[in-house]
């Protein structure tokens, strides 16, 4: 330590021996924007544990149905309203086969067991639940699908050209958004029957309609950034433009806003099934099986229970994924 009074000196100092090109150099490995964005969503706890109980109930609705021998339309009336049961976790009162603490199982004479219990016509709710979600999962792939190929096409279209043919595209989906959704299904039900495939065209229809809208302001505010004019000053065609350039960087957007709209396609779907216009007996849908269960709600609630859950899983996990995916992708969302 330097006393106060002592005298600073030009032999106090060396120079330092300083090499430039050292500052130039990367003192860390460069991360993508895809390995970065995917660094932020394990970081969210919600989001992964939502991905995990999505992918645990894409498995189960595929392998489940085929655990019970029994069919979604096998109706025996000697096993109507029986509450689930499962023989060995029968110490669990909700899988222990008693209602009101009588053995219905005994009583009936029922040997097998029958996971999510039976209907008021004996038929499996286990395999009807599950099939019911496979609905649900292929509408939502349905609903992702078509964000995809239908809505980001026709925004980047309509939002790279501008112009005429932007007046031209804008003013469709003002008349296909002007058009409520159940008013689309409605019509179709006149033209075609109730059903999965109605229900799918409603999707087509109508589901593209806010991805493009989106899509098309993302083209707008990119098409005049640089890269994209040295792109057309070396004779880049526009289709290359709009597919190789624009859309790839408007990629993390897009995946944002088709996980958001997959449960409103979900939702839709139950919705319109719990109502009566979507899917209907003998087939097995989550909204329908809810509606059939609703009329046994005071007596046999387990009958409204698994279906209800399961739904309500699927649209907070989704939801909550998007979440994590619009945090991971967007750099203004970054702690």
């Amino acid at each position: 330590m330097m006393m106060p009074n002592t005298e600073i000196t030009k032999d106090m100092f060396a120079p330092a021996d300083i090499d430039h090109s050292v500052s130039e150099k990367i003192g860390r490995r460069s991360v993508s924007v895809w390995k970065d964005a995917l660094r932020r969503f394990v970081q969210n706890k919600g989001a992964l544990i939502s991905m995990i109980l999505l992918t645990i109930i894409i498995v189960a609705a595929l392998v489940s149905p085929h655990f019970s021998k029994y069919g979604i339309d096998d109706q025996d009336l000697n096993r109507v309203n029986l509450p689930p049961k499962i023989t060995a976790l029968s110490w669990i009162p909700l899988f222990s086969g008693k209602e009101g603490g009588v053995d219905v199982y005994k009583q009936n004479g029922i040997k097998q067991d029958f996971w999510f219990g039976t209907d008021s016509l004996g038929r499996d709710l286990w395999t009807r639940t599950w099939s019911g979600t496979q609905i649900s999962l292929f509408i939502a792939l349905i609903a992702a699908l078509v964000d995809l190929f239908i809505g980001v096409v026709y925004g980047g279209i309509s939002g790279y050209f501008g112009t005429t043919v932007d007046n031209i595209l804008q003013r469709i989906v003002e008349v296909i958004m002007g058009i409520p959704n159940l008013v689309w299904i409605i019509l179709l039900i006149l033209v075609m029957k109730p059903g999965l495939f109605a229900i799918t065209v409603a999707i087509l229809a109508t589901n593209w309609v806010t991805m493009s809208r989106i899509v098309r302001g993302e083209m707008m505010k990119l098409k005049n950034q640089e890269f994209v004019l040295a792109s057309r000053t070396l004779g880049a065609s526009n289709g290359r433009i709009i597919f190789r350039h624009l859309i790839p960087n408007s990629l993390g957007m897009i995946i944002v806003n088709t996980m958001f709209s997959v449960p409103n396609a979900i939702f839709f779907e139950a919705f319109l099934s719990f109502i009566g216009l979507g899917i209907r007996q003998p087939q097995a849908s989550l909204g329908s099986l809810i509606n059939t269960g609703y009329q046994q709600l005071q007596i046999h609630p387990y009958q409204t229970l698994y279906p209800g859950l399961i739904i309500s899983l699927l649209l907070i996990c989704f939801n909550i994924m998007g979440d994590g995916l619009r945090d991971a992708f967007d750099p203004k969302l970054r702690r």
